[in-house]
């Protein structure tokens, strides 16, 4: 089993930038596709961005051209670099399997991280 743990949030005034980091522990880390989530207060958790064990990525059309996914599987480590931020990207952010969504079986969930973006 994968365990996930989310770090890098803070706060930003809009137009700043964060990087977050999804540290993975498990030997089956580097096969395994990771995406980032995130959930606002009083809205449902939604998918931001996801990368594949490959390298593939795709993104949240709120998103796109101002966020975007890597990893590093030698560190075992997702990142999501976060640009141009506006108001709305504030949320808890997560990661864990994009294959949850399609009714598999998801990673315990971490603490996730918070970003706030001020205006």
């Amino acid at each position: 089993q994968v365990q996930l743990v989310e770090s890098g949030g803070g706060l930003v005034q809009a137009g700043g930038s964060l990087r977050l980091s999804c540290a993975a522990s498990g030997s089956t880390f580097s096969i395994n596709a990771i995406a980032w989530y995130r959930q606002a207060p009083g809205k449902q958790r939604e998918l931001v961005a996801a990368i594949s064990s490959g390298g593939s990525t795709n993104y949240a059309d709120s998103v796109k051209g101002r966020f975007t996914i890597s990893r590093d599987n030698a560190k075992n480590t997702v990142y999501l670099q976060m640009n141009s931020l506006k108001p709305e990207d504030t949320a808890v952010y997560y990661c864990n399997t994009p294959l949850g969504l399609r009714g598999y079986s998801w990673y315990d969930w971490g603490q996730g991280t918070q970003v706030t973006v001020s205006s």
